[in-house]
């Protein structure tokens, strides 16, 4: 496979979408620092939106948390509570067992404060290296590449890596990618994905990376 610049694409799709380089924008600067300011509804906010679009997630998350906000709450909230709360998102029965757990864990383990590593986070229920990965870039500031369907799909649209899950395009961007660019992959590439790398119908002729993109180039073909 050929090799990619991956600063330039990163930068390109950064000035795209307004995002000032390699920087956040202060819509998203304002947005992380009120998500960081909170581990562990960043943790919470991220198992409810597994398998669900972001505003079903959104409006679960802000019912929960307008009544259960801290892991002491939620620990002693019924399941039958929990359910009807985050009602809007998909696999909510699952999902509600696996937060209640979650926050008597915190409390039990951890003093109710959320890990900041992969490992602890990630035997947490109903966790994966994703969700643990959003909590460690978003609420820690800690380098990773949380893989959700937007990050597998444009890297492997554009030519970055070939693989076949989320999991195995972390392990390969985690091996080509500096570690600098770590930080904001997540955050570009799913803003991208949502405005112009889209599943169905990507806007090629506004795409800022289509000289580098190996899906492109293909169709062109």
């Amino acid at each position: 496979m050929a090799e990619k610049p991956i600063g330039r694409i990163l930068k390109a799709i950064a000035r795209h979408l307004n995002a000032g380089g390699l920087v956040w924008s202060k819509e998203m600067m304002m947005q992380w620092e009120k998500v960081k300011s909170d581990p562990f509804k960043s943790l919470i906010g991220t198992v409810l939106s597994q398998r669900t679009r972001d505003e079903n997630a959104s409006l679960a998350a802000e019912r929960l948390f307008a009544r259960y906000s801290t892991p002491q709450d939620l620990a002693k909230a019924s399941l039958r509570e929990i359910e009807k709360m985050i009602k809007p998102c998909g696999f909510y029965k699952v999902k509600a067992r696996c937060i209640r757990k979650i926050s008597k864990i915190l409390i039990e383990k951890y003093k109710g404060r959320v890990p900041d590593s992969m490992e602890e986070l990630c035997s947490l229920p109903g966790v994966g290296r994703k969700t643990a990965g959003c909590v460690m870039v978003y609420s820690y500031n800690k380098p990773q590449i949380p893989v959700d369907t937007h990050v597998h799909r444009i890297s492997n649209r554009i030519g970055l890596v070939k693989t076949k899950t989320p999991e195995q395009t972390e392990q390969e961007l985690m091996k080509i990618m500096p570690k600098k660019y770590w930080i904001i992959v997540n955050e570009l590439f799913v803003q991208f994905g949502k405005k112009v790398c889209r599943p169905i119908g990507p806007e090629h002729e506004r795409c800022p990376v289509r000289k580098y993109c190996n899906f492109y180039k293909n169709l062109r073909e």
